[in-house]
């Protein structure tokens, strides 16, 4: 009886020894090396919805706008944006243009953009694709365009730019603050939710200003933002050229806030530097015109990307080693401490280390 005991005790000690080396070397393939940590890559960076259209209509000559419906929606305020993660698998961006307290229901437009525009193929989705009864994932709402705190306010929109703005309009006109508001398009055809524009600014002489290039060309940006109060908030959406025109123009004194739908970089100064992959132990060169996102996955063909401009976050990696030139619109101050987008993000120095 002793023996059988002292049988049973050994066998029972060595099962938990096992469970035990089994749960260490699950927590770490390489023991007795430590665990590495966990890469960032391809990770969505916040929890996806399965929302539903339940309206697509036009509201303008190339506009569509559509309303996604769930339970007990995510808050936001003006300036959020949702990611969209289209039928294709691309990642596209969408400024929030709805109703914040409504808990139910998310509303976005989008403007068709063709080839020749320079568009690859989101909008057409969205256009096409994104009919009523269509359930689509969505991230977020983020917010990289904040309304900001002030007592009076100068918005300038161009186009499909009027998107995120109009939230800000609605917030500021409640709030009994002053505000102006240019609005730029082709046509007034082509502008969307220009009747909503035209009913917050009443009759308020000089409130609103309509541009459009078929009436009366090109804004005069000088006249609008001539004489602004000490610490006035300017906030600007729209084409590139605009938001310069306008960070050109604009007085000292003013607070000149952002929203874009492309990144601002450019292949001017850009030079030529080494990536170091550490986990795959090879080392690239990233061209002066060329991404650090090409370069790797000449390598590496399934590493994660979708926007291909800084946006959705989806090819962010760890930075060991290395000085970063981050060029994205996405990343928080904490996140750009050691990490980066590689698909429009480069390297300040010479060569820079990546946890791949």
């Amino acid at each position: 009886m002793p023996r059988i005991r002292t049988v049973l005790l050994v066998t029972g000690a060595a099962l938990l020894a096992k469970r035990a080396m089994r749960r260490r070397i699950d927590a770490s393939p390489l023991w007795p090396l430590p665990a590495l940590q966990e890469p960032v890559s391809g990770r969505p960076r916040s929890r996806a919805l399965r929302l539903t259209v339940t309206r697509h209509e036009t509201i303008a000559d190339g506009v569509v706008q559509l309303r996604l419906e769930g339970d007990h929606l995510p808050a936001w305020k003006p300036g959020a944006h949702l990611d969209l993660v289209l039928p294709s698998g691309l990642v596209r961006q969408y400024s929030l243009c709805g109703d914040p307290e409504d808990t139910s229901s998310y509303t976005v437009a989008t403007r068709l953009i063709g080839e020749e525009q320079g568009g690859r193929g989101g909008s057409r989705e969205v256009h096409e694709q994104l009919q009523e009864g269509t359930e689509v994932e969505v991230r977020g709402p983020r917010n990289r365009f904040p309304l900001a705190d002030a007592e009076t306010y100068v918005f300038v929109a161009g186009g499909i730019g009027i998107t995120p703005i109009l939230p800000m309009l609605r917030e500021v006109e409640a709030a009994g603050r002053a505000w102006r508001l240019l609005y730029g398009g082709r046509s007034r055809a082509s502008m969307p939710f220009l009747e909503d524009v035209e009913k917050l600014a009443g009759t308020t002489a000089g409130r609103l200003t309509v541009v459009a290039d078929d009436e009366g060309g090109r804004p005069d940006l000088a006249a609008f933002l001539a004489d602004l109060a000490p610490s006035t908030a300017v906030h600007v959406c729209g084409p590139e050229g605009l938001m310069e025109a306008v960070a050109a123009t604009l007085p000292e004194g003013a607070e000149l806030h952002l929203e874009r739908f492309t990144p601002h970089t450019s292949t001017e100064g850009n030079a030529t530097f080494e990536v170091e992959l550490r986990r795959s132990g090879r080392t690239l060169s990233v061209a002066a015109d060329t991404t650090v996102l090409t370069a790797v996955r000449a390598e590496l063909p399934n590493t994660a990307y979708s926007c291909e401009q800084g946006f959705c976050g989806t090819c962010q990696q760890r930075v060991l080693e290395g000085e970063i030139d981050h060029r994205d619109e996405l990343l928080t101050d904490a996140e750009r401490a050691d990490s980066m987008l590689i698909c429009v993000s480069r390297a300040s120095g010479g060569r820079i280390v990546l946890d791949m």
